[in-house]
């Protein structure tokens, strides 16, 4: 599984500026992932920046001091420019299809360049833009997107530290303070995507409790996985935190895990033998490789 953070893409775009032509003098994000390469591009190159419908309506976003181009946003847009319309990545085409399309009915009298930060080997090979920083081939995910993305519907998501605020020592006494947290918890990263299994170190006995809280947060979900053991104490004796959410994953077709934790991401990628992501921590976990055969008998190298 290939991901990417925001700090890569950052990378990304600041490593391969080399790969703009100098003539460049608009930059036009594809709402809404494009904005963030477009912003940057816009920064380092110090041109003005747009998005597809401002172009086509010709309009620019607003600017800081360090504006140099000094002509009215209007008058700016009225000379033929050469714009690279951007977006963070490029997959089917699908969208950046529509974005020409969208540009080529507005009749406009600029240079239209098409790019994309993050580009698949067949979206290079079928020449969808003229201008790609990194070639990131399926499966992969992005920091900035993973918790809407289609690859929930083929992935186990942690709970606490994830999709709500992990509890406080006090918070977590296996009583009355944890009941009151399980009810008033704070949401975290939001997910708009149904998740095909959550996976919590909770304990059944809390089962109720967390059906109530992710109803109230329209938190779409397959199933609802959790540790069945008495008692917090006896959970925290046996440590079992990473092996039963391994054991859950691995034994499902799942393609990815979304963790809290980065020891434990580590431990359920080396146990399920499956990518791991630590969503705060923006680490990517994946299973050792597996070892070579050994050479037949006799053989020497």
């Amino acid at each position: 599984m290939n991901f990417r953070t925001v700090a890569d893409l950052a990378r990304s775009v600041s490593t391969n500026l080399c790969l703009i032509p100098r003539t460049v003098d608009l930059i036009v994000g594809v709402p809404r992932s494009g904005l963030i390469p477009a912003s940057l591009l816009s920064l380092h190159l110090n041109v003005p920046m747009t998005d597809v419908e401002g172009l086509a309506a010709g309009r620019l976003l607003g600017c800081g001091e360090r504006r140099q181009w000094g002509a009215g946003d209007a008058d700016y847009l009225s000379t033929p420019r050469h714009a690279l319309v951007i977006d963070d990545s490029i997959l089917s085409g699908n969208q950046m299809t529509r974005v020409r399309e969208r540009l080529a009915a507005a009749g406009l009298p600029h240079r239209l360049t098409y790019a994309a930060v993050y580009a698949t080997p067949e979206a290079v090979q079928r020449g969808l833009v003229d201008i790609h920083f990194e070639i990131v081939p399926l499966p992969r995910v992005w920091e900035w997107n993973v918790m809407h993305h289609v690859v929930l519907s083929t992935a186990c998501v942690d709970i606490d530290g994830l999709l709500c605020a992990d509890p406080t020592e006090e918070e977590n006494d296996d009583g009355p303070a944890y009941e009151r947290f399980l009810a008033t918890a704070r949401p975290l990263f939001p997910c708009s995507r149904p998740i095909a299994t959550l996976v919590s170190a909770r304990l059944e006995k809390y089962r109720p409790h967390t059906e109530r809280w992710l109803a109230a947060h329209g938190i779409r979900y397959g199933e609802l996985v959790l540790l069945d053991l008495p008692d917090g104490a006896t959970r925290k004796r046996l440590g079992v935190h990473a092996s039963f959410k391994a054991d859950v994953y691995k034994a499902r077709p799942h393609t990815l895990f979304i963790e809290s934790n980065p020891r434990q991401a580590a431990d359920i990628a080396r146990l399920a033998g499956k990518p791991v992501l630590c969503l705060p921590t923006r680490e990517m976990f994946h299973p050792p490789a597996p070892l070579p055969p050994a050479p037949p008998p006799g053989w020497q190298g």
